[in-house]
């Protein structure tokens, strides 16, 4: 029988991305800290970010710009206060990374005045240039700098290769309230699930992507902080809204590989296989129209001409810009036998982001008393219907700032501890039908591709309901008499988030930014976000 293990703690963090590290170094000068990561430390969408982190830094931008430019992009769904909030917030978030050691390019000029002196790039949706960057690799910047420091901070204890299984609250103990006291997690290095108490939780497992047959995103990206919290009481909105990248590389060995906005941002054209641009023929904006936009242009040409995919095409711009910007992507595509500087690149569209999540406020609290969500596992009512460019990266340091912010002023007060039963799996028993859960999740992220795609239907989303149905009751059977593993924990998440998607694209009766359905094109005069609330 094996030992049975509790680990303990002030914080909680779940997710080692931008959100998790930046929370974890915020409260670790006060408080003790275990930061979870369900893969090696840096496995995560942050490290992969290629564009940028959107900021007021010019002296020409205004905050009020980057409101404005939020809220069209969100398509009329933006919570005004909360874009607001983060925007004015974005500059000392950015200055706190930059003091953190976060090495952004500079401009090669001789003014050495502090507004001037950083490189800004410009992305489709942003009317100004605002994107802070690191050539076009800032995510794996911001993520090895950040957890570089974690790693050395004596407060903060990182366990890597660990899932969170399901929090642990105090109406599953049948005890007063409600509110979050750890979770149970896998160590997957000893196959054993232990327990974590803790006094607060902060959920920053990002977004749930991977429910989709083509992504842009880490395998990681299976929705793990929404399912775990909905089973735990919390309401989630806006779930619909599921953005697509426009331009993933579309190669067979290339499974994932991302082709930054910011591409398009410096001059790239979007080409049908005969050389010709067709996004002037959908917005004016052409290539810089926002990605819900954009994403759906590239699938009706591409369902139009009946071609695998379309291209980006940067080649007319000098190859030592081109490489100097992009050497990330011009490596990448050169051991496939693409010279980006003088080849067109053949891209498709993925999923990429979750634009809904779990409600929080403006603190990043949930519904569940001491239970937090940061970054993309959240709905602050920042994106609305449509993220625009680099605001993702900018979300999960704002509300990390101010999660941290909120906790440090409860660390003082009383709590109750309780005592929290061991994880039971005497009654369960070693698979012998792995088959089954590589089976079902093939169906379940084919069918959300075809039937809760970048195009919907009624008749789609019922089709989708009822095979997710037909899945939940399958894994749920299987979860009961299996012990846990790293593709059942990811696979019964998925397949929750899969639900919650299809039940708010049913409940949207109009098209509206990344949501669009062929059996309402219009827009409704006062739209709403979709809420959901667990029985």
């Amino acid at each position: 029988m094996k030992q049975v293990v509790e680990h303990q703690s002030d914080v909680l963090v779940i997710g080692s991305g931008a959100a998790g590290l930046t929370l974890a170094l915020h409260l670790a000068e006060k408080a003790q800290v275990i930061l979870l990561s369900k893969g090696p430390l840096s496995e995560g969408s942050t490290y992969y970010a290629q564009g940028g982190i959107a900021s007021v830094f010019d002296e020409d931008d205004t905050i009020e710009s980057h409101v404005a430019d939020t809220l069209i992009a969100g398509a009329g769904l933006c919570d005004k206060s909360v874009v607001t909030f983060t925007a004015e917030n974005a500059r000392p978030a950015m200055q706190w990374l930059i003091d953190t050691g976060v090495a952004f390019d500079k401009e090669e000029s001789s003014d050495n005045s502090a507004q001037a002196q950083y490189h800004l790039t410009r992305e489709g949706g942003h009317s100004h240039r605002r994107i802070l960057h690191a050539a076009d690799a800032t995510g794996k910047e911001v993520q090895n700098t950040l957890q570089q420091r974690a790693l050395e901070h004596p407060n903060i204890r990182v366990f890597e290769k660990y899932n969170a299984i399901d929090l642990i609250t105090s109406r599953k103990l049948h005890k007063p309230g409600n509110k979050v006291l750890g979770a149970y997690v896998w160590n997957r290095q000893v196959e054993h699930v232990e327990t974590i108490k803790a006094r607060f939780v902060a959920i920053a497992t990002g977004g749930s992507s991977k429910v989709y047959q083509y992504t842009s995103n880490p395998d990681i990206a299976s929705g793990d902080g929404i399912a775990m919290a909905w089973r735990a009481g919390c309401r989630v909105a806006n779930m619909e809204f599921n953005q697509f990248h426009p331009t993933c590389l579309y190669h067979s060995e290339a499974r994932n590989f991302l082709l930054t906005e910011a591409l398009r941002g410096e001059g790239a054209y979007l080409r049908r296989p005969d050389g010709s641009r067709f996004m002037p023929e959908f917005d004016e904006r052409a290539e810089l129209a926002p990605r819900d936009i954009v994403a759906r242009a590239i699938d009706y040409e591409m369902k139009r001409l009946g071609v695998d995919c379309v291209y980006l095409d940067i080649t007319h711009k000098p190859a030592d810009f081109v490489i100097k910007h992009f050497p990330t992507i011009y490596q990448r595509c050169l051991t496939l036998g693409i010279d980006i500087t003088t080849d067109q690149i053949p891209v498709v569209p993925a999923a990429h982001y979750t634009c809904g999540g779990v409600m929080t406020d403006l603190h990043g609290q949930t519904d569940l008393n001491g239970l937090y969500a940061i970054g993309e596992v959240a709905y602050t009512g920042l994106h609305g219907a449509n993220r625009l460019a680099s605001n993702s990266l900018l979300e999960c340091l704002v509300f990390a700032r101010a999660a941290a912010f909120d906790i440090e002023h409860q660390l003082t007060k009383p709590h109750c501890d309780y005592n929290i039963p061991a994880w039971d799996e005497s009654l369960v028993t070693n698979s012998d039908e792995e088959v089954v859960i590589a089976h079902n999740w093939h169906e379940l992220r084919l069918f959300m591709w075809d039937y809760v795609g970048i195009v919907r239907s009624n008749k789609r989303l019922e089709r989708a309901l009822r095979r997710c149905h037909l899945l939940q009751q399958e894994i749920e059977e299987y979860y009961s008499n299996f012990r846990v593993s790293n593709n059942l924990l990811e696979l019964r998440n998925l397949v929750q988030v899969a639900e919650l998607i299809i039940r708010c694209a049913m409940s949207r009766k109009e098209s509206r930014g990344l949501h669009y359905t062929i059996d309402y094109p219009e827009q409704l005069a006062e739209p709403k976000p979709s809420i959901l609330i667990p029985d």
